[in-house]
């Protein structure tokens, strides 16, 4: 079992800034892939950025130029550093992590508890 412990969200103007860490923790061997999605009300859960373990980036286009993410491997902890955020970028943004559990396994997602991200106009 792999849990995510996400951090960093709130209320912010339209042009500021945020930055979400999300912390994982538990039977973990390895961490593939970590990221960022989004889901604004009514609409489909989307993938805003995404990072490997190699330090590989990828990003949705609507926040690229504004969002970065990292990662800090000795901690197994993704940010998501928000600038120039829009009442668009509104949701709640769930932090995910394909980890392994020893080192013959599957990698398996697990997903944070989400944290809601408000931009007032």
């Amino acid at each position: 079992q792999v849990q995510l412990v996400e951090s960093g969200g709130g209320l912010v103007q339209a042009g500021g800034s945020l930055r979400l860490s999300c912390a994982a923790s538990g039977s973990i061997f390895s961490i593939n892939a970590m990221g960022w999605y989004r889901q604004a009300p009514g609409k489909q859960r989307e993938l805003v950025a995404v990072v490997t373990n190699g330090g590989r980036t990828n990003y949705a286009d609507s926040v690229k130029g504004r969002f970065t993410i990292s990662r800090d491997n000795a901690k197994d902890t993704v940010y998501l550093q928000m600038n120039s955020l829009k009442p668009e970028d509104t949701a709640v943004y769930y932090c995910i992590a394909d980890a392994a559990a020893w080192a013959a396994a599957m990698p398996r997602r697990s997903w944070g508890q989400g944290t809601q991200v408000t931009v007032s106009s």
